[in-house]
């Protein structure tokens, strides 16, 4: 990226762009982050934030996590080097249009990039976004402490902001939550609820696959963690997913043993 920087023009503000977009002159931030994301979010399959010690210093720390947090599930959000312009920074491009951003050092800034994806630039929805967040983190806090009803009064609370971003992620924990309650039925609902949002998020099946073994439906879990496999064949070598499969395997025998004694 820092070798193509010959390529890109400054705008006021610190944003980037390829040189034949000399048309787009934005005339205020707001404008300028919605004009952009609603063109280019469509093309975006990576985002990367510097994390080099200048942009660091600028909180590009915790843009990197509110992008990972918010971003579309078809989407990565990547650390990586110096991008240049390090007086603009924190820096973010979007990728493969070789676009960056520059001064996306707050919480609401780094939401913004995301709003483009959602086609939502207004200061209402990035703030629901942002406490939804907020909201999440607290209840991944209380399913530490095994607090699970709070967990799951605050993840009902994030759902109902109704966020532009990471909702499939809400979903999974309150069906974790739900779960640990003995709420097998709103867990599934919470599982499938992930996995249509984002039909490639392992961990919607991996939940799925839980509550299917709690409810001693075994031959559904055995097809949720399968979806899972196939998606990301390296999980066989995860100590927890191997953990799921060997009490699956443990249930199965005993299943069959039954039916044969039958």
């Amino acid at each position: 990226m820092k070798g193509e920087q010959s390529s890109f023009l400054l705008h006021n503000g610190g944003l980037w762009l390829p040189t034949h977009k000399k048309s787009l002159k934005p005339t205020s931030r707001t404008a300028r982050h919605g004009l952009l994301t609603r063109a280019a979010h469509a093309e975006t399959q990576e985002v990367r934030v510097c994390t080099n010690r200048t942009c660091r210093r600028q909180g590009s720390m915790q843009t990197l996590q509110v992008l990972t947090d918010l971003s579309p599930p078809d989407v990565s959000v990547k650390s990586c080097g110096c991008l240049g312009r390090c007086g603009a920074g924190p820096n973010v491009a979007l990728l493969p249009q070789g676009i960056i951003l520059g001064h996306c050092g707050t919480a609401a800034q780094a939401a913004q990039i995301i709003c483009g994806y959602a086609d939502q630039v207004d200061a209402n929805a990035i703030q629901c976004s942002l406490e939804a967040l907020a909201l999440r983190k607290r209840a991944q806090k209380e399913i530490e402490l095994e607090n699970f009803s709070e967990a799951e009064q605050f993840l009902s609370q994030a759902i109902d902001l109704k966020p532009f971003g990471g909702l499939h992620i809400i979903y999974k924990y309150r069906a974790i939550a739900r779960l640990a309650t003995g709420n097998h039925v709103g867990a599934l609902e919470d599982a499938r609820a992930a996995s249509r949002l984002a039909p490639q998020y392992i961990e919607a099946y991996m939940s799925e696959g839980d509550v299917f073994m709690a409810m001693g439906r075994c031959d559904e879990a055995e097809s949720s963690y399968s979806r899972c496999l196939k998606i990301d064949p390296s999980l066989r070598r995860s100590k927890s997913f191997k953990t799921r499969i060997a009490k699956l395997e443990e249930k199965l025998v005993a299943a069959n043993e039954l039916t044969n004694q039958q």
